[in-house]
């Protein structure tokens, strides 16, 4: 059994108290979804009172574990700050820190292995676009080559490149990578990629001539998207219904 974390500071501030509770929520959410079933992948969040400080779940966990008290507080060189024998992945931390570092308009990051997103990161053509849902990340997905394990600190600095101003990252077979100026909007990303995976996966599977989109279609209904969002953190309506689902679990 996974040894816990020492109980939370009184004196913790309460931006960070909201914070762990949202990010918590957004654990169990992906577990309600099956995103995860084992101690793997990760997710972050930047303290708001703390910029260079972040909160990420503990190696040993599972996410239908994790509350608001075991996530682990880290600084962006990759100091654990929380008095835990538990450490994060080291793959996971070499490269969530490196994006919130390099990233400061970055809040969140989530990385994991769901099976149609890494049947899709194995696929030559990678991914397509076939309904109107799809569209809504035209234009946000980069792509990152196979390197091994991703705990290498010079890999770091490539992934962040392929990533660039995107939001979402098929990191080739491997997985996917979704980040956001909130956690819902990162959260979002990832639901958006992994059901655009699911889609295709299952499109594939029914041996029928497959129709994807244009990249004209494609484009003009991601504008029609952007128009209603205006400049804002997307996703956040639907983060919020998401979030109710575990509201008494964390």
């Amino acid at each position: 059994m996974a040894k816990r974390l020492a109980a939370i500071d009184t004196s913790m501030s309460a931006s960070e108290r909201e914070t762990r509770r949202e990010l918590a929520a957004a654990f169990r959410v992906a577990h309600r979804f099956g995103w995860n079933r084992t101690i793997s992948n990760h997710m972050t969040a930047r303290l708001p009172d703390n910029p260079d400080q972040f909160l990420m779940n503990a190696r040993g966990f599972g996410w239908h574990e994790i509350t608001a008290d075991n996530l682990i507080k880290l600084g962006l060189d990759g100091r654990v700050l929380t008095e835990t024998e538990l450490m994060p992945g080291p793959a996971g931390l070499n490269f969530h820190s490196a994006i919130l570092r390099s990233k400061p308009h970055i809040n969140a990051t989530l990385h994991l292995h769901p099976m149609a997103g890494v049947v899709v990161s194995a696929l030559e053509e990678g991914l397509q676009l076939y309904d109107q849902e799809g569209c809504a990340i035209w234009g946000q997905v980069a792509y990152h080559q196979f390197e091994g394990l991703a705990e290498e600190a010079d890999e770091a600095p490539r992934i962040i490149a392929d990533l660039g101003d995107r939001f979402t990252m098929i990191m080739q077979n491997h997985g996917l990578l979704t980040v956001g100026r909130t956690i819902g909007e990162c959260f979002v990303f990832m639901d958006t990629l992994l059901r655009a995976c699911e889609t295709q996966e299952r499109v594939m599977a029914t041996g029928g001539r497959a129709r994807p989109l244009s990249r004209v279609v494609c484009q003009h209904t991601w504008q029609q998207m952007e128009k209603r969002r205006g400049n804002k953190p997307g996703g956040e309506l639907e983060w919020q219904m998401y979030r109710r689902l575990v509201t008494e679990e964390v």
